[in-house]
């Protein structure tokens, strides 16, 4: 399981963090000084960081800095603060992302496995197939889905409904059908809980909901995917 750093002075709010990552099959350690942050790094391996501005001990500057002189690791940085400046010296420093507080955890956590998968990526030099259509790409081995370049913050069971469609564009399905390919055939429930998958996925991903691109409903039968998103 890959693991992340999250160095954040708020307990709070790191324990959120970390509750969403755990969700999403990340594990995660929390530090909330940034000096042993910085020691807790060194001596740890971790697939990603998530770094505080304010901290007592040693700010996110110099903890980036740091990290930087020794790791290529994913960098983001979280701060309260909304000047471009502080935001130009972070990724100046070597941040891969910068989130302004308040946020949505399931966005940081989105931004979080993407980097890793670019990192492990880059790393490695091999690619998984991407499913592109108009502005929707859909990475099926990570996890991901980005819109117009930004992360579309999606539950596991959306994606693995999003996707299943996606590869297998133009095809009508059945609630039914749906139902036992992403939940399972062993899976106790309702059908009709997929209608409810489809109407979330929608609000997330179409402009006008009401008024889909990409999944289409076929009166009497089902749902298919248009993939020219037209």
């Amino acid at each position: 399981m890959d693991r992340v750093l999250i160095i954040e002075d708020d307990e709070l709010i790191a324990e959120l963090e970390r509750d969403y990552l755990l969700a999403e099959g990340l594990d995660a350690d929390i530090e909330i000084n940034g000096r042993k942050g910085l020691e807790q790094f060194l001596k740890g391996r971790y697939e990603a960081v998530i770094l505080d501005l304010m901290l007592p001990g040693k700010n996110g500057f110099e903890i980036c800095q740091e990290i930087r002189k020794r790791s290529d690791v994913p960098v983001l940085l979280v701060t309260a603060k909304k000047e471009d400046i502080d935001k130009i010296k972070g990724l100046g420093l070597g941040a891969d992302d910068y989130v302004v507080k308040p946020f949505s955890p399931m966005e940081l956590v989105a931004r979080v496995k993407a980097h890793i998968q670019i990192h492990r990526t880059l790393k490695t030099g091999k690619g998984e197939k991407i499913i592109q259509t108009g502005e929707l790409s859909i990475y099926p081995d990570a996890y991901l889905v980005y819109k117009n370049d930004s992360p579309v913050a999606l539950t596991s069971r959306e994606f693995e409904l999003l996707a299943f469609l996606a590869k297998n564009p133009n095809i009508v399905f059945s609630k039914e059908r749906l139902f036992d390919q992403v939940w399972g055939l062993e899976a106790a429930g309702d059908a009709s809980i997929v209608t409810v998958y489809i109407n979330k996925l929608r609000e997330k991903l179409e402009e006008d909901p009401s008024n889909p691109r990409w999944i289409k409903t076929v009166w009497g039968v089902g749902y298919r995917f248009q993939k020219s998103g037209r």
